[in-house]
């Protein structure tokens, strides 16, 4: 059986004009009106599969809405990638890498920090095969190339090298960050899984330490089709701009609380790298011009906006990413209305492909308050309240630190969201919650604001 409140995806990409709603054969009709859509159903399920790498679905809160007067709905757009997820047997063929390992070799790594990440690295090292890119570069007051770009085919010169690094002085990541992006692009491959891994224990020191100024450098490495993830560690470094940085890139994000972690973590990483089969998503969106995007994850829209074009995470095989999109409607005639154009963007790892895939936002307005006056679909109501969740962690994390809220009423809140998530089944991520909880409980609210910081992360991203 199917759900009547799923909406259709289809259409060609780039063909669809939000502002024109109505299919009308041979051309008939005045182009720039907005009419009724004629001989669609908006209940009838349809997910469009585009090869074996991607499948969309697009999900509206009610089956109707109200007509002749402002409205509001959510549309969750669910995209999976096809396969078992992780490495284990008959999973299926690994993605070849082109991977930077990023390491900081400030003073304050010397010692156990430092220790640990080689050993990390070294690992990485082990699991790569001669499919394999990697490059390795470091970062103190200076920066330099460790290992350019090139295929893993000798190991053990990589790992001497590794052994080698010592403690220098300052933090220089803006610089450190320039120069991976300088390797990495040099075989930036489609149907290579490519990805800078930073590792770092402290806030930047000197060059450009401006909190905008870096958050922007990893927006524009992502611009250029590189994700980088974040791997913070040690109670000094600022988890707010790791954290920030790390969803400008498109990457992930990990507090590190004891530098022993420090390998698994590796592990967990490079693991959902080797299975990423679909990179550098985007979701592309033009509204109607009676249409009002309320609010989107990682999207600040200004009145009168109507395109937006913003970054998704990468995907890995079996893996799914929601998105919750929350619209705003004038009053509105009787009918079925196409409310928005989309489409999602993706380069796919399997075949490397630039592919895409259309979608098509349509909304049946109503007089009858039976049919808009229901509950929302409870699927499309659980990812909203997940994102909710999000703003919830953002604003006790900011509470903790600015000392606007005590550690019980943040004990109190956190307990509400790690119900939530226990509830909609987000064990992994209860879990942090439950650490931070913890952390706040014996008084350590610096590891707790860390925690959250991820929980945040992870519940933006919406990748489950």
């Amino acid at each position: 059986m199917t759900d009547p409140n799923k909406t259709i995806i289809s259409g060609a990409p780039g063909a669809i004009d939000p502002n024109r709603t109505q299919m009308v054969p041979g051309g008939l009709g005045d182009p720039n009106r907005t009419q009724a859509m004629t001989g669609l159903d908006p209940t009838r399920t349809t997910a469009l599969q585009l090869g074996p790498t991607l499948t969309a679905e697009l999900l509206c809160s009610r089956e109707a809405t109200m007509a002749n007067g402002p409205a509001r709905e959510q549309f969750l757009l669910d995209i999976s990638a096809g396969g078992s997820p992780g490495l284990h047997a008959g999973a299926g063929a690994r993605t070849p890498l082109n991977l930077c390992l990023v390491i900081d070799r400030s003073g304050s790594m010397e010692g156990a920090p430092l220790e640990y990440v080689k050993q990390a690295c070294s690992y990485v090292v082990d699991l790569l095969t001669p499919n394999d890119v990697l490059s390795i570069v470091t970062f103190e007051e200076t920066v330099d190339v460790l290992m350019s770009p090139q295929r893993v085919t000798n190991k053990q010169p990589i790992k001497d090298g590794i052994a080698r690094l010592e403690a220098g002085n300052t933090t220089n990541l803006y610089d450190g960050l320039a120069l991976a992006l300088q390797q990495v692009v040099q075989s930036n491959e489609s149907s290579r899984a490519t990805r800078m891994v930073v590792l770092s224990d402290g806030d930047p020191t000197v060059g450009i330490k401006d909190y905008s100024a870096l958050v922007q450098h990893a927006a524009n490495i992502k611009a250029q089709g590189v994700t980088v993830t974040f791997l913070g560690f040690g109670p000094d470094y600022n988890e707010e701009l790791l954290a920030g940085m790390a969803k400008k890139a498109g990457g992930n994000y990990y507090f590190i609380p004891r530098p022993e972690l420090i390998p698994e973590i590796f592990r967990t990483e490079l693991e959902k790298l080797m299975t990423v089969v679909a990179r550098n998503l985007t979701l592309h969106l033009k509204t109607a011009r009676w249409v009002s995007l309320r609010a989107a994850p990682g999207v600040a829209s200004s009145p009168g906006d109507r395109e937006f074009s913003f970054p998704l995470a990468d995907l890995e095989r079996g893996a799914t990413l929601s998105q919750v999109l929350d619209f705003d409607f004038n009053n509105h005639p009787l009918g079925h209305y196409r409310v928005a154009e989309g489409r999602l963007t993706f380069e796919d790892c399997l075949n490397g492909r630039q592919e895409t895939i259309p979608l098509d936002f349509v909304v049946e307005f109503t007089a009858d308050e039976a049919r808009y006056s229901v509950a929302p679909n409870p699927k499309v109501s659980q990812a909203a309240q997940l994102q909710m969740a999000s703003r919830t962690v953002e604003k006790t994390i900011m509470g903790l630190k600015t000392q606007q809220i005590t550690s019980a009423m943040a004990v109190a809140e956190l307990q509400k969201t790690q119900a939530l998530l226990l509830q909609q089944g987000r064990t992994a991520d209860a879990q942090e919650v439950t650490m931070a909880l913890r952390a706040i409980q014996s008084g350590d609210t610096g590891s707790a604001e860390k925690t959250l910081m991820g929980t945040m992360h992870h519940l933006d991203q919406g990748k489950h």
